[in-house]
């Protein structure tokens, strides 16, 4: 809720808004006071109160007049909401926003490009991006400098393929391997990240230092030792102390790169941290856990939850739903778990499933409004033959010939021989072949 009704006579506040107004002396302008979700800040605003201690926040003064977008930018990573004074008329089209904010997690990510003509690039750059992770983990064991501001770059490319069609790099993601977890986990969540800032509304800039955040979240685990990080069972109180420790040790090991946005270094050590103040490693109480420390920890779980590992499967994408529902105001923020099973839905892009036709499809994209009712490619009959392709959205389909097709239940990768790699593989030759 970012917003508590206040009598006043103000325009903002006969609309409900949480407003101050200030006579300005010796004119005739009036100054207001109101609590601005941090993605309405604007350049000229006063900002006299954060929704956490000033002390907190890498900023140089406690209370400042917003000049520039990388103060902007910093406060967006940190903060939910601020307090910010500024004249009652030019603030009055700022809140009329607000509305709309509100709004922004009910539609569906934007595309540019088809699915079949955006595989190839995310492709090269999921596996670019990959080799990054690989050499940081080498050079990590070889006690190596490590070369870390040189993952932008890498991370560009992937917001640049999210925004054509986020989709395939969903896809990419969901092509996992049992050896490779640590590697691929912060590439998956990396680009997960990337996609539920842009969902969020967050602006472009913010989404290299989201993707970077979700990127080296988990790089304190490679100080972990290999026993501990992959033991095939449960592990022992001492062990499980030295787990938590990856937090404190990712995050010293980030602070030693003065190239890095202090907000990466913040997540890297507060992802554990819970809504309900019983995480780790600080125990910090919700007001204190940045925005987007909280993002990652949602996408950090629901990765973990789902991939599977040398001692255990991963679970089924909606039974991790289920669980960040059912943890969400305790362990998880509320209102971005919400948001982000509307962006993931039920069956997330790249899922394998049954019609209630009998014919098997893959999924090619979810609607947050739909989220049992995604864009699906019915590639076997209800025969279990293979047939042409055909696209086709579940959730605005019309009916002449029966029922309306539904997901009946969703399959395991490789059924009926059909598996997310091999399709990535097919489209992909054929896109090179229709360039050719």
């Amino acid at each position: 809720m970012w917003f508590r009704s206040k009598p006043g006579k103000s325009r903002a506040a006969a609309k409900g808004r949480d407003v101050q107004s200030t006579p300005k002396a010796s004119t005739d302008v009036v100054l207001e006071r109101v609590r601005l979700p941090v993605d309405l800040l604007q350049p000229g605003m006063k900002v006299v109160k954060l929704d956490r201690p000033w002390t907190e926040v890498p900023v140089l003064f406690q209370g400042f007049t917003l000049q520039s977008d990388v103060e902007a930018r910093i406060l967006r990573q940190y903060c939910a909401w601020v307090v910010v004074e500024d004249e009652a008329e030019r603030l009055a089209p700022v809140l009329d926003q607000i509305p709309h904010l509100k709004q922004r997690t009910t539609e569906p990510l934007q595309e540019t490009r088809t699915l079949e003509q955006e595989l190839p690039r995310a492709a090269d750059t999921w596996s670019r991006t990959q080799q990054f992770v690989e050499k940081v983990i080498r050079d990590i064991e070889q006690n190596n400098d490590l070369e870390l501001a040189s993952a932008r770059p890498l991370i560009r490319s992937c917001v640049d393929s999210v925004k054509a069609n986020a989709s395939a790099m969903f896809w990419m993601a969901r092509i996992k391997h049992r050896d490779a977890y640590t590697a691929e986990h912060c590439l998956r969540v990396a680009i997960l990240t990337v996609a539920f800032a842009r969902f969020l509304g967050l602006p472009e800039d913010d989404l290299e230092v989201a993707g970077m955040c979700g990127l080296l979240h988990d790089i304190g685990k490679l100080r972990v030792p290999d026993e501990i990080l992959n033991k095939p069972g449960p592990l022992s109180p001492r062990e499980y102390e030295v787990m938590r420790e990856h937090t404190t040790l990712g995050h010293e090991l980030l602070k030693q790169d003065p190239s890095l946005d202090p907000i990466i270094s913040d997540v890297t050590l507060h992802h554990h941290e819970r809504i309900d103040g019983r995480g780790y490693p600080q125990q910090l109480p919700e007001w204190q856990i940045s925005r987007f420390a909280r993002l990652i920890s949602i996408v950090d779980a629901y990765d973990a939850m789902t991939s599977d590992r040398c001692y255990r499967d991963g679970m089924s994408p909606a039974d991790a739903v289920r669980i960040l529902y059912k943890n969400r105001a305790q362990q998880f923020d509320a209102d971005m778990v919400e948001a982000f099973i509307r962006m993931i839905g039920i069956y997330p892009p790249g899922s394998l499933v049954e019609l209630n036709t009998g014919e098997v499809a893959l999924v090619v994209s979810t609607h947050p409004g739909r989220k049992l009712k995604p864009k699906v490619e019915i590639l076997l009959d209800n025969n279990r033959h293979p047939i042409t392709p055909r696209v086709m959205d579940l959730g605005s389909q019309t009916t002449t010939d029966g029922p309306a097709r539904e997901i009946k239940a969703p399959l395991p990768d490789g059924a009926f021989g059909i598996s997310l790699e091999g399709r990535v593989k097919q489209l992909m030759a054929k896109t090179i072949a229709n360039h050719s």
